[in-house]
């Protein structure tokens, strides 16, 4: 069975919970931190509420029946989906870069994914 991670990520008043291999925590952790600070460059007004990452666990049992865990690649292509659809709107920021860090740590998930399939 392969090692996952667990990240405690805050929306507002809302707690998330999102599953990752735990070789890939770290690269979810520098994102969210990358998002954060670009945020605040882009000139649409409309801008997507980012989580904030507030730590990470290796082992994680929610018992609390409000609370759902996430699937990684759910969250980063959600993720994907949501920095994609400014791309119409942004025309100062140059977007790219950040689709670019989102898109290639969704493409590591999809691989691992299937590898972890492949072997199951």
């Amino acid at each position: 069975m392969p090692k996952m991670k667990y990240a405690l990520l805050q929306h507002n008043d809302q707690l998330e919970f999102v599953e990752m291999p735990a070789t890939h925590m770290y690269q979810l952790a520098a994102l969210n931190q990358r998002l954060h600070k670009e945020l605040d460059k882009l000139t649409i007004p409309s801008k997507p509420a980012l989580p904030v990452f507030i730590a990470e666990f290796e082992q994680l049992e929610i018992v609390h029946p409000a609370y759902k865990l996430q699937h990684g690649l759910d969250y980063i292509n959600a993720l994907e989906k949501a920095f994609s659809a400014l791309r119409e709107q942004e025309k100062e920021y140059p977007l790219i870069s950040l689709l670019t860090e989102i898109r290639a740590l969704q493409a590591q998930l999809e691989q691992w994914y299937e590898e972890e399939e492949e072997l199951a």
